[in-house]
């Protein structure tokens, strides 16, 4: 097996949300991955079923905030550089700065490498041995060609002379590394579909310019989405091929837009154009943010509240101490009231009732009465029938724990609706006005504002 190659992954985007920490979970067969900053490490376990032998994959990953770029003297130094293969990994959540995050990490690594203390010498070895790589592939199934006299004694030629000349766009900014480009998160396409009204000449243009700044750099193109489970595992044997020389067999696929797949040295400006033909209100070259443009507001992710439920014993001995306590003390009772003794209830009265009264009765406040000057012999009676019914009525309406009236409150609280014709409120009010009458007939009537509460 090979020596152990040293692997560095960056996170080439400027925000937080291009779904690296979970692709590199994937990989790693990781189901929680842990989120770092700065420059993390970590490692994938790497197994020869040919050999049975294994190694430990070594991952850099660097943080999204460009500020963090000074940390790629650790990742990327002079030795480690013909060992190292880089990935830039972006987001289909944002496809309006996708183009904009290749171009400006592409950058930051340009300027990271060309700072590097390498002999001239040194830089035009990697760079001619990636255009190698490049011309060296070959698609799945056409390996018996290379047995063929004609390309064998091109490759032999190629070895001793100079390397053959590049197609339109390729490899014009060539960092001597082996790049790998993954857009993740292709599931949203559906989301950008439904929401923001994309159609699929637009992903076309995201894929046409995506797969032109490829070219440039001689990068091969993945499309995965960890959520549906799309080309996670081709990209782990691609990495591996293309690190260890593991063989991989898979070519390349562009039918599904959300799980295209094209290895380096596969693309050309040739198949790119056939992307062309679908594209009507939008050209080719048109300025890449004039047609993905960026929405001016984001619709709200709707998440639903999660709702904890109380638990089953704690429920159960919540309603045990409630029954405890038993039932409140204001519960209603039938009144006791009854009829007294000579008096007689007329039709008038049944029908009308005491004027004076109605008032009262229609007040929501519970009223305690004590009347001077009854007659002997029936006023305890008559003082009882008008208490008892004053708190029977007032407890049915209010309950208990209402403050007091004293009559002339109740005297101004005459503005509720007639009362319904009861047999109870008109013996109360017979009762009332038979007092009344006793009142008159006494030498001195007392004034009944001064009555006491």
């Amino acid at each position: 097996m090979a020596d152990r190659l040293d692997y560095w992954w960056t996170r080439c985007v400027r925000d937080n949300e291009s779904g690296k920490t979970t692709l590199i979970a994937k990989l790693q067969g990781v189901e929680d991955p842990k989120k770092g900053s700065g420059l993390e490490f970590a490692y994938i376990d790497v197994r020869d079923e040919y050999r049975d032998d294994h190694t430990r994959l070594s991952v850099w990953v660097l943080d999204g905030d460009p500020s963090h770029a000074h940390l790629l003297r650790f990742a990327l130094s002079e030795e480690s550089l013909p060992h190292t293969l880089v990935m830039f990994v972006v987001s289909m959540t944002t496809p309006w700065a996708m183009l904009e995050q290749l171009q400006s990490w592409a950058s930051v690594l340009q300027n990271h490498v060309d700072s590097l203390d390498l002999s001239t010498d040194e830089l035009q070895d990697a760079r001619h041995n990636y255009i190698k790589r490049w011309q060296d592939y070959m698609e799945p199934g056409d390996e018996l060609e290379q047995s063929s006299p004609v390309r064998r004694t091109s490759r032999n030629m190629d070895d001793d002379a100079d390397v053959l000349p590049l197609s339109e766009g390729v490899l014009t900014r060539n960092l001597g590394l082996d790049v790998v480009i993954v857009v993740t998160k292709t599931d949203y396409m559906s989301t950008l579909e439904k929401d923001f009204d994309y159609r699929d000449e637009h992903f076309d243009f995201i894929q046409q310019w995506v797969r032109r700044f490829c070219l440039r750099y001689g990068a091969a193109l993945f499309y995965t989405s960890v959520k549906e489970d799309k080309n996670c595992d081709l990209l782990y044997k691609y990495l591996t091929h293309r690190i260890y020389g593991f063989p991989f067999h898979t070519p390349a696929l562009v039918v599904e837009k959300d799980a295209v797949l094209i290895p380096s040295g596969w693309d050309n400006m040739k198949k790119i154009s056939i992307l062309y033909e679908n594209m009507q209100s939008m050209k080719p070259d048109d300025y890449y943010r004039d047609v993905i443009v960026q929405p001016a507001t984001r619709k709200p992710v709707t998440r639903e509240t999660e709702v904890q439920a109380e638990d089953e014993q704690a429920f159960l001995m919540r309603q045990i101490q409630i029954l405890q306590q038993g039932p409140p003390t204001n519960v209603r009772q039938d009144s006791p009231m009854r009829s007294p003794a000579g008096v007689q209830k007329t039709a008038d009265r049944r029908a009308t009732g005491s004027p004076g009264v109605q008032g009262q009765l229609s007040s929501p406040k519970k009223v305690h009465i004590k009347i001077d000057g009854t007659k002997p012999g029936v006023g305890g009676t008559g003082e009882g029938v008008l208490a008892n019914f004053f708190n029977s009525l007032l407890n049915k309406k209010s309950g208990a724990g209402t403050p007091l009236k004293s009559p002339p409150d109740l005297s101004n609280d005459r503005t509720h609706s007639p009362v319904d014709k009861a047999a109870m409120r008109s013996d109360a009010a017979a009762e009332l006005d038979r007092l009344t009458r006793g009142k008159k007939s006494s030498p001195a009537p007392p004034d009944h504002n001064s009555s006491e509460c």
